[in-house]
């Protein structure tokens, strides 16, 4: 969906990090100035203890199907990316 928007978008997958620990991701975001879109918990705990962070976006939904999924992000999206301009670094949204 975001590369469908026109932003550059990398999956863990795709960089064949899908089985990496947090901190392997956590330095490839922080090496490449990537984005870390998560569901999971722990990057936001380790944004809060780190003096060097990626911006984190963490996207707190529970169980849901994709669909619903990519439909609610896709209508944050454009104040995800003015907080992040603004300079926000942990991005937290809640459904």
């Amino acid at each position: 969906m975001l590369v469908e928007q026109g932003h550059e978008a990398e999956h863990v997958i795709d960089l064949d990090l899908h089985t990496a620990n947090d901190s392997v991701i956590w330095t490839y975001s922080l090496m490449h100035g990537a984005i870390v879109l998560t569901k999971d918990e722990n990057f936001s705990n380790r944004h809060r203890q780190s003096l060097q962070t990626p911006v984190v976006v963490w996207l707190r939904v529970g169980n849901v199907s994709r669909s619903e999924l990519l439909k609610w992000f896709s209508l944050l999206l454009p104040s995800i990316l003015s907080l992040v301009e603004q300079g926000n670094r942990l991005i937290e949204l809640r459904r």
